[in-house]
């Protein structure tokens, strides 16, 4: 007993001082109150009453100081710790570390954010109060917005805009309505146009068939960016359980050896996007197996193999031979309408696929996606078809378009033109309840300080509460998303800035504007 009352002192003593005001202005209220005309106890029931009350505030107060500690935003500092110790790397476009095989997978949305008594400790993101609405003596939003946009990091051309998603009241605009280079933000719109096209229980199919009398078994390419070689699959298609499979089915048939082919007729047009051979994005080939990736990992920068459906055919030509079947060299052809399906493997639902997307901004599922958009649409397969279907899908949504212009559906074309205006309107037509279907382009949001590209940053700002798109290239920085401000409505938020010469600074610049929204209960 002594030890636990040694343990319990200083947390107790603490929990007594924090709770001595409370007590003061609850002893001066009953004193002040109208005394009842009934039973009136006496001074002893009184010292009793007042003790247990004292007691039990500072049992109370002692308790959740033992269960902490906690720190200004109302989070345990052990889950932010944790958070900080996770060192999860960036994806896509965005940099970061790279991962081996069977490193981490994709990290699960952050645990539900812990609010304030009465709602106002949001304020402590930054340690300032929240700002109120303005006819409650509080700042207006711009003026709590303009002096962090205007920061020299963002430069001169900038734009934003703030929404209330509940409403659709827009609570802020500046140039809202001028389009700019949007980088990875425009895979928000690809995510959209995607899920409204295919819906959110599409799959993406590979296949192997048999051509009748030639023995020319054919590799067919559904154009599912996720599809892997790796030994553990996980949830998504494994191109050796389609070996495995297709090695049975032939030997049921009687055939061991099979002149092998691939058919990647599915996608039309340059493979190669306009920006080049880059670290960022394969070749985009209706065949690929983990990305054309050189490394193991399963996002972020790396090599790419040269010919992504080619390799993908080795590979499988591999899993035959562990299988038993014996296959000739690969090479390029098509399936003919006569060929029989003997195996097939399928992605995850297209919600997914989406999902992985934006939380590592991964430019390959943007581009396959992009392109199974348009085929949707009735257009070919290419970047050109997917940037005319994109467009289609949103102007048929009723969405702003005033001034956008796609290109593909990663954001790596620098021609590309998003507005402010466009992306928070995108957002909230996620959220719309009549559109459930769209929700995937939410809850695959990077969570600040949890999740994908915002895995590292928020960690000593907002927290689980700012989720957004990244979007980085050369003199651009944007980020575009959604946040719970201080009086526990839902926004969403576009912050879009070109010819930036810090991307460091201007990130920064960012991740305070949208953590001061965060704090913000303004007007």
């Amino acid at each position: 007993m002594a030890r636990l009352a040694n343990t319990l002192r200083a947390p107790l003593a603490r929990a007594t001082a924090a709770a001595r005001p409370r007590i003061a202005r609850l002893t001066d209220a009953v004193r002040t109150a109208k005394p009842r005309t009934a039973r009136t106890p006496n001074a002893r029931t009184l010292r009793y009453t007042a003790g247990a009350a004292t007691a039990g505030l500072a049992l109370a107060a002692g308790a959740v100081a033992l269960a902490g500690p906690w720190d200004a935003t109302g989070q345990r500092t052990a889950e932010r710790d944790r958070a900080v110790a996770l060192e999860l790397p960036g994806g896509a476009d965005h940099g970061g570390k790279d991962v081996s095989a069977g490193g981490a997978n994709v990290a699960p949305s952050a645990p539900p954010v812990l609010s304030a008594l009465g709602g106002a400790a949001a304020g402590a993101h930054t340690g300032k109060a929240p700002g109120k609405d303005p006819a409650k003596g509080g700042k207006p939003l711009a003026e709590v917005l303009e002096p962090l946009l205007d920061a020299s990091a963002l430069s001169a051309g900038h734009a934003a805009a703030v929404v209330d998603m509940s409403t659709g009241k827009r609570l802020y605009g500046a140039d809202s309505g001028k389009a700019f280079t949007p980088a990875s933000t425009t895979k928000i719109a690809t995510a959209v146009a995607a899920l409204s096209a295919l819906g959110p229980d599409h799959r993406l199919t590979t296949r192997t068939a048999l051509e009748p009398d030639t023995r020319e078994l054919v590799l067919v390419g559904g154009g599912d960016p996720t599809l892997t070689a790796h030994t553990s699959p996980g949830e998504w298609a494994s191109l050796r359980t389609l070996a495995r499979d297709t090695a049975l089915a032939l030997e049921k048939r009687g055939i061991r050896k099979i002149t092998l082919s691939y058919d990647t007729t599915l996608f039309s047009g340059p493979a190669l996007h306009p920006i080049g051979v880059n670290d960022n994005l394969a070749p985009v080939t209706a065949l690929t197996a983990d990305e054309g990736r050189t490394d193991g990992s399963d996002h972020g920068p790396v090599t790419r193999v040269a010919d992504p459906a080619a390799e993908a055919a080795r590979a499988f030509a591999g899993f035959l031979k562990d299988a038993g079947i014996t296959a000739t060299p690969p090479g390029p052809s098509k399936a003919t309408g006569r060929a029989q399906t003997l195996a097939t493997v399928s992605s995850p639902p297209l919600s997914d696929l989406v999902e992985r997307m934006l939380t590592n901004s991964d430019n390959d599922i943007a581009e396959a996606l992009a392109r199974q958009t348009a085929l949707a649409s009735g257009r070919p397969g290419s970047f050109a078809g997917g940037a005319q279907a994109i467009a289609a899908r949103l102007t048929k949504l009723g969405l702003p378009m005033k001034g956008a212009a796609f290109h593909d559906g990663s954001g790596l074309n620098r021609d590309d033109r998003l507005t402010a205006d466009l992306l928070t309107s995108l957002l909230a037509k996620a959220a719309d309840p009549a559109r459930p279907g769209l929700r995937p382009v939410l809850t695959g949001l990077p969570v600040g300080g949890f999740t994908g590209t915002l895995a590292e940053r928020y960690t000593d700002g907002a927290a689980g509460v700012v989720r957004a798109k990244t979007g980085t290239l050369t003199g651009v920085n944007t980020l575009a998303g959604t946040v719970v401000d201080a009086d526990g409505r839902l926004l969403s938020f576009a912050f879009l800035a070109s010819d930036t010469t810090d991307p460091e600074a201007a990130q920064s610049a960012l991740d305070h504007t949208a953590s001061a929204l965060s704090a913000c209960g303004c007007g």
